[in-house]
């Protein structure tokens, strides 16, 4: 393969992301014409559809008959799938403090104020 070919390619999982990020911006069920005219470089329309299919078999997306397509919409908002990775990711590990303590000593300044207002109950601050 050459250099420019590799170049050219995604990391593992990075359309599946551009694929959400676009159901997220749309802000309402869509086909998946809607979402390919949204996504970096072009993809086939067939390439989006394997992406919504395989994302509708993990849960992430729904879809509903509309003529003889498909509308899709995301099951979760985008903070949301990313609070269900967060805390997924923390259940693999063995020790759940360290982790905790390594990610809040690791936040930006401003980060850690928000956190800490949350815990706080404090959300609208």
């Amino acid at each position: 393969m050459s250099d420019q070919a590799a170049a050219g390619r995604r990391a593992r999982g990075e359309l599946e992301s551009e694929v959400l990020a676009a159901l997220w911006a749309a802000g309402e069920p869509v086909a998946a014409g809607a979402v390919r005219e949204q996504l970096h470089g072009d993809p086939a329309l067939t390439t989006v559809l394997t992406i919504l299919t395989r994302l509708h078999g993990k849960g992430l997306v729904t879809r509903e008959r509309a003529g003889r397509a498909y509308l899709y919409a995301p099951v979760r908002d985008e903070a949301a799938h990313t609070a269900a990775g967060m805390r997924a990711l923390l259940e693999k590990g063995s020790d759940r403090a360290a982790v905790l303590a390594r990610f809040v000593s690791e936040l930006a300044a401003e980060d850690e104020q928000v956190l800490e207002r949350l815990l706080h109950g404090h959300q609208g601050d």
